[in-house]
């Protein structure tokens, strides 16, 4: 039976994804920053592109399908989802103390990118994940997809475009006061 309690529809999954990767692994970024290496800083552009790869990836057709139906993909898509956006923000927030111009460039790439997917899920007229049909009516399963698309629409903007908004306003006032740089 399907139920939205279970991991099996996409919204619930979307949901989880953005908690893990807009909430939690920025908390932890964070709290840890004053114990974080220098050399994150370099990691940036890295840390933004395997996110992007594997946000992506997994939610490719065959790959969230994978994820959906066997516990193992579906914890290892967790997993690297979380690491990945963990390394992110860990990068972010180490480089928005060195180098802000680096950080606004990967958080508003990378939430572009968030936002293209979501779209892609919100307002496609059909089930981009044909197999998750059989769990559901196909008009169901359109409308988990669109609701999981509304979901990466709402929050993942939020996270990224309001860190970099924050960055930006530090960084402006660092410039008026003359203490920052553009490099």
């Amino acid at each position: 039976m399907h139920t939205h309690a279970m991991i099996n529809s996409i919204d619930a999954m979307m949901f989880w994804h953005i908690v893990v990767m807009n909430a939690v692994a920025p908390a932890i970024a964070y709290v840890l920053r004053a114990r974080l290496p220098a050399t994150l800083e370099r990691t940036v552009f890295g840390a933004a592109a395997l996110q992007i790869i594997l946000l992506w990836g997994w939610h490719s057709p065959a790959a969230l399908e994978t994820a959906m139906h066997n516990p193992a993909a579906g914890m290892a898509m967790h997993l690297t989802l979380f690491l990945s956006a963990l390394w992110f923000w860990s990068a972010v927030v180490t480089t928005s103390e060195r180098g802000i111009w680096r950080a606004l460039v990967a958080l508003l790439v990378t939430g572009k990118l968030f936002c293209l997917l979501g779209a892609l899920f919100a307002f496609s007229r059909t089930a981009l994940y044909p197999g998750h049909a059989p769990l559901a009516s196909l008009e169901t399963a359109i409308a988990d997809q669109q609701l999981a698309g509304l979901l990466m629409l709402a929050v993942c903007p939020l996270t990224y475009v309001g860190a970099a908004l924050f960055l930006s306003i530090r960084w402006i006032r660092g410039f008026s006061s003359g203490q920052e740089r553009l490099v």
